[in-house]
């Protein structure tokens, strides 16, 4: 049986030199996630995968490597809905960009993973076509909005798969599922034919089971993209080095003070702290750091990208594409039936907030004064990197909790609080495993400055090796 959490490297190495077909790998994937189908990870499965794994570039850097696609990717031969049923019909014309340099090193894509609607959650429950279950406990949530995606790595039934990440959704489930998970810089990874969240904060990245894995994946998917104008050059930037083992020494990491404050589950602000001593008897200097507006940074998220939300779904209109409402008479029933028939309950919530902060007579007061605060964060973290190579905290305040625990939705909004603010500054970041309490997965959050992947991919693996 060919073991799919085997690293890449090792697994494309057999592929070039003929010891193994892609057409077994993606055998092996799909019979895994047959076989996995309780735990609802996947929303639907590529039935041209075997004949591309039959055509797949054998000698590309990801040779006949099986992926999973968060089900927010523009895909060819398959649906995407973004888990929302206002987009259960809708069949994309054209691929994401990351998913057309996937398939040309050899890559080939499985099947869609579940997630939150549009991305909005941290628990994979507000998915509208049911929740996923996390893979080392069914009663438990993966984390979310890449909860299908970070299962579905967990549980074997691909190699990577992909994510998006615009406030956590990379790193939080790769804590609560126990995989790692690498937000890149703001810019580094196209989002062409990637369904929109928050324009500004959104980040593409891998889902993995090591930090190699995830470096390599990396290499593949960076660099600009005439499609996007906001990609930038990743030319100058050792991304495929980046990962290797490397070691801790003369770093200097800062532990952040306020990710350790009170609402942090005991048994993860211990484990955090376990691992910064093992990071100082490796040879890295290990200090405590203030950056006092991350307590403001939750506040100023969910002002400045419900904004953002509105704007982007105000193009699903029952008009140009996914669902119309067969109720409506007029062209105004059309609009009003249409997304309250399709968009759910978060959605709608996010798309209230956001088309108020904007409004006239509250943009002032509400949306303006957001932006200031996420220019001092930004400021915060230019000070830190000033005096750390890197910055260190829990990824997700708690492990995985039991799913329905949480429906309030401002109590789920509040698994975001140790992610955000790298997404509204833009740097990188990684979820990486370091430990466990009663057998859930603990995560551990790895920062580093814009364009810092290098140093943050070698820290990482280094790390990885110590926590293991």
């Amino acid at each position: 049986m060919i073991d799919l959490k085997r690293p890449i490297a090792e697994l494309v190495a057999d592929v070039q030199a003929g010891k193994l077909d892609p057409v077994d790998l993606v055998k092996a994937s799909l019979e895994a996630i047959k076989a996995n189908e309780d735990y609802h990870a996947i929303l639907e499965v590529n039935e041209r995968a075997l004949d591309q794994a039959k055509k797949a570039n054998k000698q590309g850097k990801l040779a006949g490597i099986p992926f999973i696609a968060k089900d927010n990717f523009l895909t060819s031969g398959t649906h995407t809905t973004a888990s929302s049923n206002i987009l259960k019909p809708f069949q994309a014309p054209y691929q994401a960009t990351v998913i057309e340099k996937l398939e040309a090193e050899g890559a080939i894509m499985v099947a869609k993973a579940n997630l939150d609607a549009f991305a909005h959650g941290s628990s994979t429950e507000n998915s509208d076509f049911g929740p996923t279950k996390n893979p080392h406990d069914k009663s438990r949530v993966p984390g979310g909005s890449s909860g299908g995606s970070a299962a579905a790595v967990a549980l074997g039934l691909a190699c990577f798969a992909l994510g998006t990440d615009t406030g956590g959704s990379i790193r939080q489930p790769a804590a609560l599922s126990g995989v790692v998970g690498l937000k890149p810089t703001y810019g580094l990874v196209s989002r062409y034919g990637v369904v929109a969240m928050g324009s500004s904060v959104d980040v593409i990245g891998p889902l993995t089971n090591s930090v190699a894995d995830a470096a390599l994946v990396l290499d593949v998917m960076a660099g600009q993209d005439p499609n996007d104008s906001t990609t930038i050059d990743s030319s100058k930037l050792s991304l495929r080095s980046g990962g290797r083992s490397g070691n801790l020494k003369n770093l200097k990491i800062g532990l952040i003070k306020e990710y350790l404050a009170e609402g942090t589950q005991p048994e993860v602000r211990q484990a955090v702290l376990d691992a910064a001593e093992k990071f100082k008897s490796a040879g890295a200097t290990v200090e405590e750091v203030s950056l006092p507006s991350v307590d403001l940074a939750l506040a100023c998220y969910y002002i400045l990208v419900p904004a953002e939300v509105s704007s982007n779904l105000s193009r699903y209109d029952g008009i140009r594409f996914g669902h119309s409402s067969s109720d409506a008479k007029t062209l105004s029933e059309t609009f009003l039936k249409s997304r309250d028939e399709g968009f759910g309950a978060e959605a709608k919530r996010r798309i209230i907030i956001g088309t108020y902060v904007l409004s006239s007579g509250y943009y002032d007061a509400y949306y303006k004064q957001a932006q200031k605060v996420r220019t001092l964060l930004v400021k915060e973290f230019d000070e830190a990197f000033k005096e750390f190579d890197l910055l260190i905290s829990p990824t997700a305040p708690t492990t995985a909790f039991k799913l329905g625990e949480k429906s309030d939705p401002l109590a789920m909004y509040l698994n975001d609080v140790d992610t955000v603010a790298v997404n509204l500054v833009g740097n990188c970041a990684i979820s990486i495993p370091a430990g466990e309490t009663d057998s859930l997965p603990i995560g551990l959050q790895l920062i580093a400055p814009q364009k810092g992947e290098e140093v943050l991919l070698d820290a990482a693996a280094a790390a990885e090796e110590l926590l293991a």
